[in-house]
């Protein structure tokens, strides 16, 4: 397809940190592949892998990234693409305690390109290491020129925040970093942000004299998936509501910002989360799928939540009132990404409910599916067919996306990716943004609430389903 001359970055030298693990497999190096392919990637790129371990050879390395193409990449391999990749590719052992050799080869790298080359530090590594390692790129010099790109989460609690943006900045200038948050990568995302902006139907009705409640639905249906490990650090209330989940209700609850650019749009976000009030451990509940603990690298006592439903407050003079709740879980009914806009109904019933059904009387509501391919639903009552003036439900659904623009959709990664090698922080958290949802969040990792126990295929504990006020949770339909 076709590509304007601005959408191609400078020649770069990536370095993949933490190369041969899960997240590099599945998303970083197929998302740097289809880059390529699709005319996104520098003329001039190479991608150096690195990380404790490095494999036994260059071809064993190159045999790895070709392996996690054909498992997580495009459905058929391309054999000129993939020789043209390959010839690209390098494996550099490094530490927290010497990346001497990597900084050499990195340099090497750079000659090569040329004197405009640039470096992309991509630091996917487990949130014990990240701070060891940030210290040692900046004693190796490998943060000359370079733009990090950081993995959530930013820290497990407010000081472990702060201490890493002040590890990062002792080193790095702000504009240098890249929080990563694959969320706001995604098209369905960003249409927030176009439906709410673009339209002079929704904007208007958009605050509190309209809304009831607004809530952002993350269930899925995967338990950890050998990720047990990681979870046991952080949790579902870390590793998905004082991140993606937040970073949704930002887009949501937003001013329009004077500008669509990095600078006006993070700005807008941020006054969002400095108007969210404490959260309240009473609002919040808690739990943890059956089985959880026979999971791999999990302890047989384990109080770890692998659920989480939270009642948010935005103290503004749009929101005020509004309750945003907000639900993700493992191992739950429905793997489902939806916004729901729930309008508040007329004074005054002056019709009956034609079926009886808890659907008749449910309020006016948009829902938006951040599905891959995005939809809007628009939920109304309308006459039953027959004598009586009676109610039923009617929707409307709109596709988000214009079919015939398909194949130019980028991946989440894809598109923060590109993002990172253009210098584009629209999509990226900043360092004020981060350390105010870890004080939003204090209260609840202070006072932890109770772990209900919850069945896997379920909609979670049932302390959960009281949450949001009445009609409950929009999921299940």
């Amino acid at each position: 397809m076709a590509r304007s001359s601005a959408s191609r970055p400078d020649p770069h030298v990536v370095v993949l940190f933490g190369a041969r693990g899960d997240l590099a497999a599945r998303k970083l190096l197929p998302g740097f592949f289809r880059l390529a392919g699709a005319g996104l990637m520098p003329e001039a790129f190479r991608i150096v892998g690195s990380g404790r371990h490095a494999p036994d050879s260059h071809e064993a390395w190159v045999q790895h990234v070709r392996e996690a193409l054909e498992e997580h990449g495009p459905e058929e391999l391309d054999e000129d693409e993939w020789k043209a990749f390959a010839g690209r590719l390098s494996f550099v052992a490094s530490s927290a305690q010497d990346a001497g050799e990597l900084a050499d080869a990195v340099r090497a790298a750079e000659q090569e390109l040329g004197d405009d080359a640039r470096r992309l530090l991509y630091l996917s590594v487990p949130p014990g290491a990240m701070q060891p390692l940030v210290e040692q790129l900046g004693r190796s010099g490998l943060v000359d020129r370079a733009r990090l790109v950081i993995e959530k989460p930013f820290g497990t609690d407010l000081a472990s925040a702060r201490d890493l943006n002040r590890a990062l900045h002792e080193i790095v200038a702000e504009e240098q970093v890249f929080r990563i948050d694959h969320f706001l990568g995604k098209e369905a995302a960003q249409n927030v942000l176009a439906m709410r902006f673009a339209n002079g139907l929704v904007e208007p009705v958009w605050n509190r004299d309209h809304i009831a409640a607004v809530q952002i639905d993350v269930p899925e249906t995967l338990g950890l998936e050998g990720r047990g490990g990681f979870y046991e650090q952080t949790g579902a209330f870390r590793d998905m509501v004082v991140t993606h989940l937040f970073q949704l209700l930002g887009f949501v609850a937003m001013e329009p910002p004077v500008r669509m650019d990095a600078g006006a749009l993070r700005d807008e976000k941020a006054k969002v989360f400095e108007a969210v009030r404490p959260l309240d451990p009473a609002r919040v509940v808690f739990g943890q799928f059956e089985g959880y603990a026979d999971e791999e690298d999990v302890a047989e006592d384990s109080g770890v939540e692998s659920f989480a439903a939270v009642e948010v407050a935005v103290d503004t003079w749009r929101w005020a009132g509004v309750p945003f709740l907000l639900r993700t879980g493992k191992a739950m009914a429905e793997a489902r990404r939806t916004i729901t806009i729930a309008f508040r109904e007329p004074p005054l019933r002056m019709f009956g409910l034609g079926n009886g059904t808890r659907d008749a009387a449910r309020p006016n509501a948009l829902v938006l599916e951040l599905k891959d391919t995005p939809t809007m639903r628009l939920e109304l009552l309308a006459k039953a067919p027959g004598a009586e003036l009676a109610l039923v439900p009617a929707a409307m659904e709109l596709g988000l996306v214009d079919p015939s623009h398909e194949e130019e959709r980028l991946e989440a990664y894809e598109r923060l990716l590109h993002d990172v090698m253009l210098g584009d922080h629209t999509l990226f958290t900043r360092a004020d943004e981060v350390e105010r949802l870890w004080e939003v969040a204090a209260p609840v990792l202070e006072r932890r609430p109770e772990v209900h126990g919850y069945a896997q295929g379920s909609w979670g504990p049932e302390a959960a389903l009281g949450l949001p006020p009445a009609p409950g949770w929009r999921l299940p339909d």
